[in-house]
């Protein structure tokens, strides 16, 4: 009797296709488990960063439903457009394992900023606007008095005196070091600098011996009464001078 075995090498070759995809489908998925529990970022370090909180920095960086992924960072930072991020020149991302990595913030210099058109702009040390926005950070001065008629980013604020961009950045360093904090900057069309706390007015006049002025005012501010009023610093002349304080509501002054 004859029998005819021609239909058993379809059934065996059916069941070997079937086989290698269930092996495919089992190394995808072990592979998947691998990439998320040996290349998921969970440490990461961030230096240079000051207007921005490290956790703001993460959430730019490590952005998007596979952010957190190592491969995917590498893959995103080597072949990807870094997204511009406002007030940050640039980041540096490095990644030092399959689970660390390393951000440096590079942030641009911010000397100050002024208000126009309901927006904020603000400018470096030589008055070039590096930023338009409509949010205030905090930390760098607000700056008024200075008369423009138009504002261009990326290009220099038009006033009559560039020399005050060079004070600005001298007072809003001396601010920074000696941890004095300030509601805004002031100059008058003679550029003279009154520097405002809330209802304290500093009356500093040129920038001559602005250094001083603002080294012995960190000593004087815990001192001023409450109220409104002025204090007048523009006639310091060296150490011994005396500082004269006129209440609002009040004619008399008090020496300091």
């Amino acid at each position: 009797m004859a029998v005819d075995y021609s239909a058993a090498p379809e059934k065996k070759s059916g069941a070997g296709l079937f086989l290698t995809l269930m092996i495919l489908l089992l190394i995808i998925c072990i592979g998947i488990l691998v990439i998320k529990s040996e290349f998921t970022i969970t440490s990461v370090d961030i230096t240079g960063n000051e207007h921005y909180t490290a956790d703001e920095i993460e959430d730019y960086v490590l952005a998007g439903k596979y952010g957190h992924n190592s491969i995917f960072l590498y893959l995103k930072c080597r072949f990807g457009k870094q997204e511009a991020v406002p007030f940050i020149e640039k980041m540096d991302v490095e990644l030092l394992s399959p689970t660390e990595v390393k951000i440096r913030v590079y942030e641009k210099a911010v000397a100050g900023y002024v208000e126009y058109l309901g927006h904020y702009l603000y400018f470096d040390k030589d008055g070039i606007v590096v930023e338009s926005s409509t949010r205030r950070v905090d930390g760098i001065p607000f700056v008024t008095g200075l008369e423009f008629n138009y504002i261009t980013l990326h290009e220099q604020l038009p006033v009559k005196k560039e020399e005050v961009f060079r004070t600005i950045l001298d007072i809003t360093q001396l601010l920074t070091k000696y941890r004095i904090t300030i509601d805004r900057i002031y100059f008058d069309k003679d550029y003279n600098i009154t520097l405002y706390f809330k209802d304290i007015r500093v009356y500093l006049g040129s920038n001559e011996h602005i250094d001083e002025k603002i080294n012995r005012l960190r000593f004087i501010l815990p001192d001023l009464p409450s109220e409104p009023g002025v204090l007048h610093m523009e006639n310091y002349a060296g150490d011994g001078d005396k500082f004269t304080f006129t209440k609002d509501q009040e004619p008399k002054n008090t020496q300091m």
